[in-house]
């Protein structure tokens, strides 16, 4: 059963990744579109994840220290970097699920690539809203 959810999540995520390297290849630059479709998955895992941390920081009112040098950053940083690289970049696995998601009928494509869509939409709202919060802390007082 957690196997099989597993799998959901696993293949969730190679249709995000499907999506934003079907972005790229429409673009006039069509090389390292599988490149740019890594990136751009690590930068929302990114984000993400720096909203999570604002979040925390908002409601312990507790000032975060973000310089990469501390492990906070640079531990989740790097197993967001080797689990996109090994997934992506240094496996050709992504090619069959490319082929895969390609033979999907055109109206499931479609609802999909509209869940992505608002996946991506959300985790950008929420970065902002995060920061909204966080401006919205008087951090003299807890210094």
């Amino acid at each position: 059963m957690a196997l099989n959810r597993l799998m959901k999540i696993r293949r969730a995520y190679y249709y995000l990744f499907y999506r934003l390297y079907k972005l790229s290849e429409s673009a006039p630059s069509k090389w390292w579109s599988d490149w740019k479709a890594a990136l751009a998955i690590v930068a929302l895992e990114v984000w993400l994840f720096l909203s999570l941390g604002v979040y925390y920081a908002v409601y312990t009112k507790t000032a975060m220290n973000l310089e990469f040098s501390q492990p906070i950053v640079f531990i989740p940083l790097i197993i967001i970097l080797l689990l996109n690289y090994s997934m992506f970049i240094h496996s050709s696995k992504w090619k069959l699920y490319v082929k895969e998601f390609e033979l999907l009928p055109k109206a499931r494509n479609k609802v999909y690539g509209r869940i992505v869509f608002i996946l991506i939409a959300c985790v950008i709202i929420n970065l902002v809203f995060s920061f909204y919060l966080m401006s919205r802390v008087d951090w003299s007082k807890y210094q």
